[in-house]
């Protein structure tokens, strides 16, 4: 059996990623039609490559179905409460950096850190009779920061579309989003909290913690190691 690498199957996480490991000496290529999700790799024997969504990665190495994974920090962090026992961060890649942060309407000049939403939060219950509403796609870091930071009246709503404009559309009062420039949400009227910053996530190599390996499987392991680590 060969040690299994999922790397994410399209767009620019993907050509940054082969162009990452290919400074390493490690060449990744699809096999056959674009539509097949399988590829190879050579400059390391006993590794195959298998390409899958960015999202589904984290899934793959906590149930140790792949070795290896290439994948956001965020989608980590959020789809696995206990991603310290499943996975190992192996490397960071230095491309695909987006920060999750909380962000409110520009308009509201008074709210610029985490205690000043806190105290909007009451006032908007008070005025309004329901909760602040904060879009988000990430519901578990989000109300884990939250809860940190002591902000209480909230709720937090899923947004299916384009997060950013939740607000816009009256659907919510304030967003958690993944911004890499911030360009979006100025667009939308919308301001950074000077204390909103959740997470700060980049494409990364994992490794997954619970996979079982043979022997075959280890010196592979060992050998992707010796070559992401001491070449490029």
């Amino acid at each position: 059996m060969t040690l299994k690498l999922g790397v994410p199957s399209k767009g620019r996480l993907m050509d940054k990623t082969f162009d990452w490991f290919e400074k390493r000496g490690v060449r990744l290529s699809r096999s056959g039609a674009s539509r097949e999700y399988s590829g190879r790799v050579d400059g390391v024997d006993g590794v195959s490559l298998v390409l899958l969504s960015a999202g589904e990665i984290p899934r793959e190495l906590s149930a140790g179905r792949i070795h290896l994974g290439v994948t956001g920090t965020d989608l980590v962090h959020d789809r696995l409460p206990l991603w310290e026992q499943q996975l190992e961060e192996v490397a960071p890649l230095g491309f695909g950096q987006a920060d999750l942060v909380l962000a409110v309407p520009r308009a509201w000049v008074d709210v610029d850190t985490l205690d000043d939403l806190d105290a909007a939060a009451a006032a908007f219950r008070a005025v309004h009779g329901h909760r602040l509403r904060i879009a988000t796609k990430y519901h578990r870091l989000v109300r884990e920061f939250l809860r940190r930071a002591g902000v209480a009246d909230y709720m937090l709503v899923d947004s299916q579309g384009a997060t950013e404009g939740t607000v816009k559309n009256e659907t919510a009062e304030a967003i958690a989003d993944i911004t890499s420039t911030g360009e979006t949400l100025r667009a939308n009227h919308l301001k950074l909290l000077s204390d909103g910053v959740i997470l700060r996530s980049q494409a990364t190599l994992w490794r997954s913690r619970v996979a079982a390996t043979s022997e075959t499987q280890r010196e592979a392991l060992a050998r992707m190691f010796e070559q992401v680590h001491h070449s490029g």
